[in-house]
C-alpha cells in the first residue's frame, strides 16, 4: 500500500465469499466488507463491481479454504503469497498456444507491503501459496495432484479471482486463509467453519490494525 497524502483517508475494500465468513469482524471507518459470493466467476466480478464503485488503496481477500494435509491443519491461518486458478488451460497444466501471442494468466502474487507483517512475524501466520478451484476437492487422487502441481497449502474457491481482479484495477492485494477443513475425503476431512472463520477474522483485524495505524 502506498503513501498517502497528508490528511487523505485510507480505504480499504475487504472481499469475502459469503457474509457469514467475518460476520464478526469489528467494523471500521475506511473498510467497506463486501461478500462477492461463492466461486471464481462470482468473486472476478463482484470485485471488480466493488472496485469500480470508489477508490481503495488495498484488498484484503478474506475467507476460509480447505489446507491440505501436511501443510496446515484446521484453525490455521495461510496468507498466500501466490494464488493459482487450477482449472485455467490444458488439464495437464502445460501451456498452449493462443492467437496473436496471447499468454493466459494462470497465476497473482500478493502485494509485497501487505505480505511484509506475516513475513516479518509482526502477525504469526504460515505464509504459503493457495490454489483456485472452481469445484470442491473432495477425493485424496485430486488433493494431492493440485498439492504437488501448485506446491499449495490451501485450496479456495475465489483467492485467485479477487487478486486478479485488483491486479487488474492496480490495486494492491493480499489473501488471507483460515482452515476450516483438510482437502480431500469429505468423510475424514475435519470441517470446522467457525474454527475457519474465527481464523481469518482474527487475522484480518490484525492486518487492518497495521494498515490503518500508517
Amino acid at each position: 500500500m502506498g503513501r498517502q497524502p497528508p490528511g487523505s483517508k485510507i480505504g480499504i475494500l475487504v472481499v469475502c465469499a459469503v457474509a457469514q465468513e467475518l460476520a464478526a469482524l469489528p467494523a471500521r471507518d475506511g473498510v467497506d466488507v463486501v461478500a462477492v459470493g461463492v466461486g471464481p466467476v462470482e468473486a472476478a466480478v463482484g470485485t471488480a463491481r466493488a472496485l469500480a464503485s470508489r477508490q481503495y488503496d488495498a484488498v484484503v481477500n478474506a475467507g476460509i479454504a480447505g489446507g491440505f494435509r501436511d501443510r496446515c491443519t484446521v484453525g490455521d491461518v495461510v496468507v498466500c503469497s501466490r494464488d493459482d486458478y487450477a482449472e485455467l488451460g490444458l488439464e495437464d497444466g502445460t501451456a498452449f498456444p493462443l492467437p496473436g501471442g496471447l499468454q493466459l494468466v494462470r497465476s497473482v502474487e500478493a502485494d509485497e507491503t501487505l505480505l511484509r507483517p506475516f513475513i516479518n512475524g509482526l502477525i504469526p501466520v504460515i505464509v504459503g501459496r493457495g490454489v483456485t478451484s472452481a469445484i470442491v476437492t473432495s477425493t485424496t487422487a485430486r488433493a494431492l495432484v493440485l498439492a504437488h502441481r501448485f506446491r499449495a497449502d490451501v485450496e479456495s474457491m475465489e483467492g485467485f479471482s479477487v487478486l486478479r481482479a485488483a491486479q487488474l484495477a492496480g490495486v494492491p492485494a493480499i489473501e488471507i486463509r483460515g482452515v476450516s477443513n483438510l482437502v480431500g475425503e469429505r468423510e475424514s476431512n475435519g470441517w470446522d467453519f467457525r474454527a475457519g472463520a474465527a481464523a481469518a477474522v482474527a487475522t484480518a483485524d490484525a492486518l487492518l490494525d497495521v494498515l490503518l495505524s500508517v
